[in-house]
């Protein structure tokens, strides 16, 4: 099958090429000018600006896919909670114009966007994907991030597309990676329990959403589904753990209304109101399964743990167990 990948010099882009590739199947990659250089082996480069109307009508129309996979985003390396919207501005384009412009270029080809699955109303339990977004009182920063998400699934979901939802990515070349932006301030002991830490993750390693992609190419199913690991946990969990594994200060506890001066209402939420996700139905319509089913498990792969097959030889002997004693389903 010919796939054309949109946004394949991205942390994800740079995982699914080389997978597709590997899967036997003819891979494009559109790359923005300059960004060429980066795209995974395995691909043909298609060079243009997911913004530019006609450059993105001239390079997918002379390439004629089966499959176009919308992974567009310009995410800066260090967004600033008290300033989302501003420093997602260029990927709210992307997921709104860019997308326009990749479907009106695409024909008939069928389009598979990346979405995400943290954008659910807050309530309890983990949502599945009929559950609301946050469409009641969401903090103002993350508003226009949130509607530009809502467009690229309207406009996926009408041309007969699939969303896959991720969960807060981690992996190398994300915030969570070893010199990523969010494990650098745990180290510093700068991410405190805001309000208690009572957000609720639902992580997606990088390999297991390339994975979910590839199985999305591989079947006609559309709609959204939520790509995200198995056990959603609360921050008050996961990250003391995390801290024990980079044998970084245990994380100290702050009022809501002293973290919102310094990381604003977007900046609280992410730490205290967060809705995890169920993956249910993402493994029943893709036969998907992540290989990291919790966070415990991934970052211990990820930081040196030796509980996984991924950590491999030589890994540090703490253990997950030690760094993540709570390490159960934490939601039903």
């Amino acid at each position: 099958m010919k796939v054309l990948v949109a946004g394949a010099t991205g942390v994800l882009g740079r995982r699914v090429v080389p997978q597709l590739a590997a899967a036997g199947h003819e891979v494009l990659a559109l790359a923005r000018p300059g960004r060429a250089p980066l795209v995974a082996a395995g691909a043909e480069v298609l060079v243009a600006d997911a913004l530019d109307r006609d450059g993105v009508r001239a390079a997918v129309r002379r390439a004629a896919p089966d499959t176009v996979v919308n992974l567009l985003t310009a995410i800066p390396a260090e967004p600033d909670p008290k300033h989302l919207a501003r420093d997602l501005a260029v990927t709210n384009r992307l997921r709104t114009e860019g997308t326009r412009n990749l479907l009106a270029a695409a024909g008939d080809a069928r389009v598979i966007s990346q979405g995400l699955a943290y954008g659910y109303q807050p309530d309890d339990g983990p949502a599945g994907e009929d559950a609301p977004l946050w469409r009641a009182g969401p903090p103002p920063q993350f508003a226009p991030v949130l509607a530009a998400l809502m467009e690229l699934e309207r406009l996926t979901t009408r041309a007969d597309g699939l969303v896959l939802r991720l969960g807060h990515l981690y992996g190398p070349g994300t915030t969570f990676a070893g010199d990523g932006r969010f494990t650098r301030q745990v180290r510093a002991g700068r991410v405190p329990l805001a309000g208690g830490g009572h957000a609720v993750f639902s992580f997606t390693h990088t390999g297991d959403a390339a994975a979910a992609v590839l199985a999305a190419v591989d079947r006609d199913v559309t709609g959204v589904l939520n790509i995200v690991d198995d056990e959603p946990a609360p921050l008050h969990e996961w990250l003391p753990g995390l801290a024990r594994l980079l044998d970084a200060p245990a994380p100290h506890r702050v009022p809501a209304a002293v973290a919102r001066l310094a990381v604003g209402s977007w900046g609280v939420a992410f730490l205290n109101r967060l809705r995890g996700a169920d993956n249910a139905l993402a493994r029943l319509r893709l036969s998907w399964r992540p290989r990291f089913p919790s966070a415990a498990e991934g970052f211990a792969a990820e930081f040196g743990g030796r509980d996984h097959p991924a950590a491999g030889p030589g890994s540090s002997a703490r253990s997950r167990q030690n760094a993540f004693p709570a390490n159960r389903r934490s939601q039903p």
